[in-house]
């Protein structure tokens, strides 16, 4: 190889080792997240990691759902179906969550900072390491470690 070559190729490697660093992982099904987004429904969809921020989802199913360490922040989830979803370390920060059901959902290590979950049914839910700091939790037994 040429000295040209070798430094050409040396040249193209270090340009591009930051962008492969840099780049997101992104482990949710993208076809998964366009049906939430369109329809409103998709129980039991890879949704892990998505980002989901500021979404409306209103009477949402998402029953059986992976939304582990999904972004939720500001999401509209009132009336949403998240029954035996996994929230494992989702962000639901400023979430909207009214009469929402979490029953048997597991939320260890959620982060539901200054959320909205008046009246959320959570029979059965895992609520180990939840962050409820600023969290209005009226007629919702939500409560900060155990189960």
């Amino acid at each position: 190889m040429t000295r040209n070559k070798r430094n050409r190729w040396l040249a193209i490697a270090l340009v591009s080792t930051p962008l492969l660093i840099a780049t997101p992982a992104q482990a949710e099904n993208p076809d998964h997240v366009l049906q939430l987004l369109s329809t409103g429904a998709c129980a039991r969809c890879d949704l892990q990691g998505a980002d989901l921020q500021g979404a409306h989802l209103i009477g949402a199913d998402l029953r059986g759902a992976n939304l582990q360490s999904a972004n939720l922040q500001s999401a509209n989830l009132e009336g949403a179906d998240l029954e035996g979803a996994n929230l494992t370390s989702a962000n639901l920060t400023d979430a909207y969550a009214t009469n929402a059901s979490f029953i048997k959902a597991n939320l260890t290590n959620a982060n539901l900072t200054n959320a909205t979950v008046f009246h959320a049914q959570t029979t059965g839910a895992t609520l180990r390491g939840i962050n409820l700091a600023g969290a209005e939790t009226a007629g919702s037994n939500l409560s900060v470690g155990g189960d």
